[in-house]
């Protein structure tokens, strides 16, 4: 698995996933209330968010392991910022920087599928490197894959 997470393993920053789709917002989390999915600590504004989220975690855990969504879209692995979000076909895609999110939305449906497409490779490329974040005038590991 590829999950961006802070030194102490949490994801989303310690938002709380459930918050996007039920609050429409991002929500802080409580520590104390957590739940653990691929690896990653998520945490939650209540306990009905934690148990929400265990009996469907892939529907609420961010897409693209929580690293930016536009950045997979051309094969690269980006941290992401919880602040910068939405919903696309019921996924929670967070982006790294307000111009990844305007290059994002320039074809919201395209960037989607290419980074659903590339995901996995970059999954099996990036997997258990300390630091899997590409640099961001680099070029795509993936440059090869199409």
């Amino acid at each position: 698995t590829l999950v961006q997470t802070d030194k102490s393993g949490v994801a989303l920053e310690g938002y709380d996933p459930v918050s996007y789709f039920t609050e429409g917002k991002p929500a802080k989390g409580a520590p104390t209330i957590e739940a653990t999915f691929n690896g990653a600590l998520y945490h939650f504004i209540s306990q009905e968010h934690r148990e929400i989220f265990e009996k469907a975690p892939t529907k609420y855990a961010p897409a693209y392991g929580g690293y930016c969504g536009y950045a997979a879209s051309i094969g690269k692995v980006r941290p992401a910022n919880p602040l910068l979000w939405s919903i696309v076909d019921g996924q929670l895609i967070v982006q790294h920087t307000k111009s990844a999110v305007e290059l994002w939305e320039q074809d919201v449906t395209g960037n989607k599928a290419k980074a659903d497409k590339l995901w996995p490779r970059l999954v099996e490329v990036k997997a258990g490197q300390k630091n899997p974040g590409d640099s961001l005038l680099g070029k795509s590991v993936l440059a090869d894959v199409r």
